[in-house]
């Protein structure tokens, strides 16, 4: 009778039906194409990206960034304890086996005797929890998915860290070349406030001009500390990024010799594919999903195979004798008939939990459009914007320099020559932060659109950390 009995039983479980929903991909409304068209886009989603500026310091930042990183550490750990709960809950599906051995004295008194003795047992017990409603089944599969969720926040931590290197290092460079520019026209205005502090002592100008022109050197002046506060604090920052105590950073090329990596193509439904955080939103739904099954399954009767083997003795030497043995075998079932509303309140969370997911599975998508749309423009524009504020400088500087020369043959005030190099100056450093700006709208569209690129970092990041 045993032997039908647990063939029936491990039948039933293989073959029990699973209480609650089945995960099928929920239905997304997927734009045809992105809201500006790009003709020379590529397909470059898969590859390096960050090399394409040409700059090996900036890969080198990025590689050792990958390898160490704490927020990428932590995320890495976060995967590993994932892994082990998963374990845990999948063991449920197995014959839980343990063994025990014990040694007792003890006295009694019967009818006023005392009576000393010794017992000693050994015993190998098991049990196993039926699965036939699926409720293990249900929890093995959210822990699963809540596993490959973690990996894909691990996959996101690397998406967000490789692009914050990427443009942390350009503002550097960006602020460095600031930097230079208020510096160059400090040193360029002081030496034109020297000479006219001669002039002026020779009677050849007035105390107006001789203030304004200090007034320049001094606007120059001024601009040059909060630069430096800027370049410190950038600096501090990409150290951190690093994994590395703030710090000086090393320098490649300056940002005007920096390449701008071509545009990635795709279609927006690559999307669901591609960025690791609308994964890992469809892992928690698939997860979340599982639990509802869960939750039901607790109305359902639970059933469970017990048993015990062993021997029992009054005496150590005779513990492993035949007549010592013991043994004992049992199918508890447990039924819940009345828990006040306690099973229908966890039903209506894992329900509600399962439509948080949705919602925010669904919200995922939305943002990746509007993130690809927004860099999309935001590059297209901001080159556009480029182009004409170099114009403008070029302008400005042939303003400037004919400012200059009618000042000095007296065809005009030294407020134009005022104008002209003030308006130079601000133009210079407007340039280089819309330089920045278009640098870093790329690096933005990189991260937007995700893909293989992110796997290939993941790689670099397997590297064993220095002083490990």
């Amino acid at each position: 009778m045993r032997k039908p009995l647990l063939v029936s039983l491990l039948a039933l479980t293989v073959s029990g039906c699973m209480i609650g929903p089945d995960y099928f991909r929920p239905a997304v409304e997927t734009p045809p194409a992105w809201r500006l068209s790009e003709q020379n886009a590529k397909d470059l989603a898969n590859t390096i990206w960050w090399e394409q500026f040409g700059d090996p310091v900036l890969n080198e930042l990025v590689a050792t960034a990958l390898r160490e990183n704490k927020d990428l550490m932590i995320a890495a750990a976060r995967v590993e304890e994932f892994a082990g709960n998963y374990g845990i809950v999948r063991s449920g599906l197995f014959p839980q086996v343990g063994a025990g051995y014990e040694a007792a004295r003890q006295r009694e008194n019967v009818n006023g005797e005392g009576h000393t003795y010794n017992s000693y047992q050994a015993v190998l017990n098991a049990s196993w929890e039926i699965d036939i409603w699926g409720r293990i089944r249900r929890q093995t599969e959210a822990a699963r998915a809540q596993l490959l969720a973690s990996e894909e926040g691990r996959r996101g931590v690397i998406l967000s860290l490789v692009g914050s290197v990427a443009g942390s290092y350009i503002n550097l460079r960006s602020l460095d070349r600031q930097l230079e520019i208020a510096r160059e026209t400090a040193k360029s205005r002081g030496e034109s406030y020297e000479i006219f502090k001669l002039r002026f002592e020779g009677g050849v100008i007035s105390q107006l001009e001789l203030s304004q022109n200090k007034s320049q050197y001094e606007e120059a002046l001024a601009s040059i500390p909060p630069l430096e506060k800027a370049v410190a604090q950038q600096e501090n920052g990409l150290s951190v990024l690093l994994g590395r105590n703030p710090g000086p950073i090393t320098r490649g090329k300056n940002i005007d010799q920096l390449a701008l990596p071509q545009i990635p193509a795709g279609l927006p439904s690559d999307l669901l594919e591609r960025r690791p955080d609308i994964r890992r939103a469809e892992q928690n739904l698939i997860a979340a999903n599982a639990l509802i099954g869960a939750a039901k399954a607790a109305y359902y009767p639970t059933i469970s195979l017990t048993g015990l083997f062993g021997y029992a003795s009054l005496s150590l030497g005779n513990l492993f004798n035949g007549s010592s043995k013991v043994w004992q075998y049992a199918a508890p079932i447990s039924m819940p008939i009345f828990t006040g509303g306690a099973l229908a309140g966890q039903v209506q969370v894992a329900e509600a939990t399962q439509q948080q997911a949705l919602f925010g599975y669904q919200k995922a998508i939305q943002d990746a459009f509007r993130e690809v749309n927004d860099e999309l423009i935001n590059q297209d524009r901001t080159g556009a914007q480029l182009l004409a504020q170099r114009s403008q400088v070029k302008s400005l500087e042939l303003y400037a320099e004919t400012a200059r020369l009618r000042y000095d043959n007296g065809y005009t005030s030294y407020i134009e020559v005022l104008d002209a190099e003030r308006s130079l100056f601000n133009a210079q450093l407007q340039y280089t932060q819309t330089q920045q700006a278009q640098f870093q709208a790329m690096t933005n569209l990189y991260k937007a659109m995700g893909g293989g690129w992110v796997a290939e970092a993941e790689k670099m990041s397997a590297a064993e950390p220095a002083g490990r």
